[in-house]
């Protein structure tokens, strides 16, 4: 009985940590949308990379450069590229489709995540959350609509950025294992603040003196929800906590509406609901199975 009560606290604890994180995230996606008025998406993710790491850089004073020491440096810097990479496509991505519409298709993500976690990580996933990662992109083609409008190219640079993301998450889940949560979201912002300036030099102005304060807020939400979300992965398996991610779309429907009076179509929310179905499905029953084998008595 402790054994399960145990089980289902750090659950619990993991599941608050990602909403937690998904509230952080659709702030800072508001506020990439909200600063693109005067500065390119690239010079954005500089931003947000740099004043990220500035937040962090208590952490770093108060541990000291040993805490740093990693036999495993080459696939942080892999984490790194991809994350770049990931973002560069999501904060272009925020910049011309509609708020819901970006979100709802970078829900993606754990289904791209459930796939790798089975072929890189071993996981084991059983044909019933196969079933529900195929519905799941079935949800992906309703929000995508090729045919109905014209955002099919924007829509497919989000869902490149949510393959690249899903690698990404895989890696952060590896890395978890041996590295502290903290030590990774530092690693990241340390190495994709210097990667991400080439990039935004070539589009570099320089802000207002009013956009200094939301990208320099932008970069604290950013830092703040990745290590939420860091920990949360830490806590347990990803195809449980990642389905809770989807909590993003509410916060970004309710956020467009209220700072730039969008509204969402309802195919979108159509596709959402699909998509989210299926990564709900994937977290219950994972859940499940992880109480049963809670329940199981050891053999000596």
């Amino acid at each position: 009985m402790n054994s399960n009560h145990s089980v289902n606290t750090v659950l619990f604890k993991a599941i608050l940590l990602m909403l937690i994180a998904a509230l952080g995230f659709s702030l800072m996606n508001v506020l990439i949308r909200w600063t693109s008025g005067e500065l390119h998406p690239f010079q954005i993710a500089f931003f947000r990379n740099l004043f990220g790491l500035v937040f962090m850089l208590p952490w770093l004073i108060k541990y000291g450069f040993r805490s740093f020491k990693t036999d495993r440096l080459p696939l942080f810097f892999i984490r790194a590229l991809l994350g770049l990479f990931s973002m560069f496509c999501y904060f272009w991505g925020i910049t011309v489709l509609p708020l819901a519409k970006a979100v709802a298709l970078s829900f993606t993500v754990p289904l791209f995540v459930t796939i790798g976690a089975a072929w890189f990580l071993k996981e084991d996933v059983n044909w019933r959350r196969w079933v529900a990662v195929c519905v799941g992109f079935i949800g992906t083609l309703i929000i995508l609509r090729p045919t109905v409008d014209g955002d099919l190219f924007a829509s497919l640079v989000v869902i490149a950025s949510s393959v690249t993301m899903a690698a990404s998450v895989l890696i952060i889940k590896s890395l978890s294992r041996t590295e502290d949560a903290n030590v990774i979201v530092m690693y990241m912002v340390l190495l994709m603040t210097p990667l991400s300036l080439p990039v935004a030099i070539s589009v570099w102005q320089w802000p207002s003196l009013d956009i200094w304060f939301w990208v320099v807020l932008m970069g604290f939400l950013g830092s703040f929800a990745h290590l939420m979300f860091t920990h949360s992965l830490k806590m347990s398996d990803v195809s449980i906590v990642m389905p809770f991610d989807f909590a993003r779309l509410p916060f970004i429907i309710v956020l467009a509406w209220l700072v730039f009076d969008q509204a969402v179509d309802q195919w979108t929310i159509v596709g959402a609901v699909i998509v989210f179905s299926s990564g709900v499905y994937i977290a219950r029953r994972e859940a499940m199975l992880n109480k049963r084998r809670a329940m199981q008595p050891k053999v000596s």
